[in-house]
């Protein structure tokens, strides 16, 4: 089983949704990823899960901030980190305790998310992350790694099945559903999770993340099936834009063509969650983003991470609408 880039643009192409339906999502175009949960207040991206719930304490909250500050930057739509590799959750799950329900601010975050985007006209999405150094199950991760090859055991990935589903029952029409870091539920848990997620949403894409490329290359045996080519920490290679198909060979015989729109994700600064001292990147560098990714029909997803107050700080706020001004000057 293989995939590799294709040279010609057929006409349908063998992927679950329509070309209008990508197209629909390609036009959105910019869009927040919001960073936000236990690693925020531990100050680690990769914390190792055993921190109390009460940790995660944020005192003032203002999720309709996020969002409002989303809608005045331009941005089309947002994604929302439902669960990390902490495996804190921002909703109360009925599946585990170690979710914002038991924590220091009770705040179903995923709701409020929901009725903010809802409010200010942006399409909602969900981040949930396989990697979960708190429900392991048997499960062995990265913060293992150097000890054997990561992998989800079957009771591992049937609480992530139960949690999504939860997600995707609970909330509403969610526009686009994330998974990270999805290697380690195998071939067979990835088409599994990616059919739950397609019957539960259907008009939702779904992201497998292939990790940190340019998106020239679908790893086949990491992140496939998927609606979407993750494009993690770069710019999209040259020739993307125009040629976003890819050959899957499901077989020996069988080879058929998918169209995979490409998504950048990368953070307003260096690290995904807030840092305090964590430095902006320059206007210039963040225009030439923005610029590069329209310019090669690659959606940006950037990371706007909240504080441990539960804000999006003001420096950020002002880099974001600095950014707005610089985009209408050249017209984009």
């Amino acid at each position: 089983m293989s995939a590799k880039l294709v040279t010609h643009n057929p006409p349908v192409g063998a992927q679950r949704l329509p070309l209008d339906k990508l197209h629909a999502w390609e036009a959105l175009g910019y869009g927040m990823f919001i960073h936000f949960g236990m690693s925020t207040f531990v100050g680690q991206e990769l914390p190792s899960g055993q921190e109390p719930s009460a940790v995660y304490a944020p005192d003032k909250l203002d999720v309709d901030q996020w969002i409002q500050v989303a809608r005045d930057a331009g941005m089309k739509y947002a994604v929302l980190t439902t669960k990390h590799v902490a495996g804190h959750c921002l909703w109360p799950s009925k599946h585990t305790d170690y979710h914002v329900g038991t924590s220091g601010n009770t705040t179903d975050v995923v709701e409020a998310f929901v009725s903010a985007c809802a409010k200010y006209g942006l399409m909602p999405g969900f981040y949930y992350c396989t990697w979960d150094n708190h429900h392991r199950f048997g499960s062995v991760t990265w913060s293992e790694a150097s000890l054997e090859r990561t992998f989800t055991t079957a009771a591992y990935r049937e609480f992530q099945m139960v949690q999504i589903e939860e997600l995707l029952t609970q909330y509403g029409p969610i526009g686009e559903v994330w998974v990270d870091i999805p290697g380690p539920l195998g071939n067979d848990g990835r088409r599994v999770q990616y059919t739950q997620i397609a019957r539960l949403q259907p008009q939702a894409v779904i992201m497998m993340n292939h990790g940190c490329t340019d998106g020239s290359a679908l790893r086949y045996e990491y992140a496939w099936p998927t609606d979407l080519m993750a494009i993690e920490r770069f710019l999209p290679h040259s020739n993307h834009g125009y040629k976003p198909w890819f050959s899957v060979a499901q077989t020996r015989t069988d080879v058929q063509d998918y169209y995979l729109p490409g998504e950048v994700c990368d953070p307003i600064g260096y690290d995904w969650f807030y840092v305090e001292g964590d430095p902006l990147r320059s206007d210039q560098e963040l225009l030439g983003m923005r610029l590069i990714c329209q310019e090669r029909h690659t959606n940006l997803l950037l990371d706007v991470p909240p504080d441990r107050h539960g804000r999006i700080p003001p420096d950020t706020v002002s880099a974001l609408m600095r950014l707005r001004r610089n985009l209408e000057k050249t017209g984009a």
